[in-house]
């Protein structure tokens, strides 16, 4: 008779292991062995997954997810669920944070949720607070202001440290990060208002995406712009499949990244990538992202390929400012890229800016966007890396130059904007530079999210956005035709080069196969 078998109690980050183990299809049974544990365990770990993730990926400290076997909740969970939330937001713009600080705004939380009793911010609840959440010491205690130029200079000597100890090349070293984009924002001869921007003749208007950048430190391997939005299938996208599209498309109610959506970015889009792109470079199918501390990161244990190659690293909350690559002018260069793109459309077209503004379209945006990151030059991305990695093959030059010649120039023929004065131009390409790429909560906002409330918004609204134009159906015979007239008209026009009627042609010949194919079927 077999003795009992003694009770196992699982860290976090072991729950962790096995979700992601079941994930890979691995059996109940199996896992119940391998971790000496019962399978009905294992099917509660399953059952749970959801919870076990967002508490993870909430947390500060990986090292401690590999301790704590328990996410006991507090006995305020309405005022923790508040603190958590405000001090994600302190941390990822870089605010300094000790302990008499939360001391003071846990007070405040308490009684603006209306909470009963008497509540004592002692330093063991903070000892609490902070193991409950993972949150290392540091970061609550010794936290230093934004922008720390000693700290700066500890991290670039420790992250090259630890690059030659992982045996990492610069093409295996990348970096994300997300920026808000006013898409649908053009200049005005009078001003440009922050996410509202003035078109001549026209009322404000506010249309916002989440657009999130990532490369590796050499500029060579981008990885398709991510691009969260507010509908799931906005109406301009009619029947294109979204899986079609030039950027990586997700939607949320509010058009913000959060937890979810990067976990699913990082498993399902970057870790695929980036282990092809190694691949046909004959590098090994291993690499690290660099990360800031925004809240919409999911904890490093979360982040982290099956096989553990392909990791997430961040950047201390006090430096972020100074050394994020991807804030070092190559996200600032793709959005001029996209507003000069905007206006050569424009100009291309030959309608007044009033016109263009009016039929531009999300789907529009989302081209032009993928054109104005493809447009931007690997050595632009290689020397935002410089203070990380000094070695990187550097040029002379601003990274603005061409930019600013290119806007200069069209704005000159764009009708409407021949007299628009430099202030609004730079206005304008700089309206959404410090729009960050997840919600900023307000401290009635944080209370209404900790108490449960939904935030307030036109569920008809939203409704109407998500709502598709009805599709026209257009058949083999009919395409066809369409593409015979293209073909026909590309001949007759004398300064057309080759490769346009080869491109054509090619689409002719696809049309037709699949012509045959329905015929053959029916």
């Amino acid at each position: 008779m077999s003795g009992k078998r003694k009770r196992v109690v699982l860290t976090i980050k072991d729950k962790l292991d096995i979700i992601k183990k079941l994930e890979d299809g691995g059996s109940s049974k199996q896992l119940a062995v391998i971790y000496g544990i019962g399978e009905t365990t294992v099917r509660d770990i399953r059952k749970n997954k959801e919870k076990i993730i967002t508490y993870a990926s909430s947390s500060d400290s990986t090292s401690l997810l590999a301790k704590r076997k328990s996410m006991k909740p507090s006995m305020y969970e309405e005022l923790d669920r508040a603190m958590l939330e405000w001090f994600n937001q302190q941390r990822a713009r870089g605010n300094p944070i000790s302990g008499p600080i939360c001391a003071k705004r846990a007070e405040f939380f308490f009684y603006a949720l209306g909470m009963d009793g008497d509540f004592n911010p002692s330093a063991g609840w903070l000892t609490r607070f902070k193991q409950r959440h993972s949150i290392r010491e540091i970061n609550i205690r010794n936290e230093r202001l934004n922008g720390d130029e000693n700290a700066l200079e500890d991290f670039c000597n420790n992250f090259r440290d630890f690059i030659e100890q992982e045996n990492l090349q610069p093409e295996q070293v990348y970096n994300a990060d997300e920026t808000g984009l006013f898409w649908k924002c053009l200049p005005s001869r009078t001003s440009v208002i922050k996410g509202k921007c003035t078109v001549p003749g026209h009322k404000p208007v506010e249309e916002r995406v989440t657009v999130m950048c990532c490369a590796n430190a050499t500029g060579l391997h981008k990885l398709k712009l991510c691009v969260v939005g507010k509908a799931r299938k906005p109406r301009s996208f009619k029947s294109t499949d979204t899986l079609n599209l030039p950027v990586s498309y997700f939607s949320q109610k509010g058009a913000w990244m959060d937890l979810s959506i990067f976990r699913q970015w990082f498993d399902k889009i970057f870790v695929p990538q980036v282990r092809e792109y190694l691949r046909s470079k004959g590098l090994q199918e291993k690499a690290v992202l660099l990360l800031d501390n925004s809240p919409t990161h999911p904890n490093e244990n979360v982040l982290r390929s099956d096989d553990g190659q392909i990791f997430a690293k961040y950047l201390p909350p006090n430096v972020a400012s100074l050394i994020q690559p991807l804030d070092q002018g190559v996200i600032a260069t793709m959005k001029r890229n996209y507003r000069a793109g905007l206006l050569q459309n424009s100009l291309e077209e030959g309608n007044d800016l009033k016109s263009f503004w009016k039929k531009l379209t999300l789907l529009d945006a989302l081209y032009e966007i993928a054109m104005a990151w493809n447009l931007v030059k690997p050595v632009t991305i290689s020397r935002a890396w410089k203070q990380i990695l000094p070695n990187i093959e550097e040029k002379e030059g601003s990274v603005f130059d061409e930019e600013d010649i290119s806007v200069a120039t069209v704005l000159q023929h764009t009708k409407g904007l021949e007299n628009v004065t430099p202030e609004n131009v730079e206005k304008w390409l700089e309206v959404d530079s410090t729009e960050p790429g997840y919600q900023v909560l307000t401290d009635s906002e944080i209370i209404r999210r900790a108490q449960g409330l939904t935030d307030e918004f036109s569920e008809n609204e939203e409704e109407e956005e998500i709502e598709l134009i009805p599709e026209k159906q257009i058949n083999h015979t009919a395409a066809l035709q369409w593409t015979e007239n293209l073909l026909d008209y590309l001949e007759q026009q004398g300064d057309m080069i080759l490769p346009d009627r080869l491109v054509i042609r090619k689409l002719r010949a696809t049309i037709r196969n699949k012509q045959k194919m329905t015929n053959s079927s029916q």
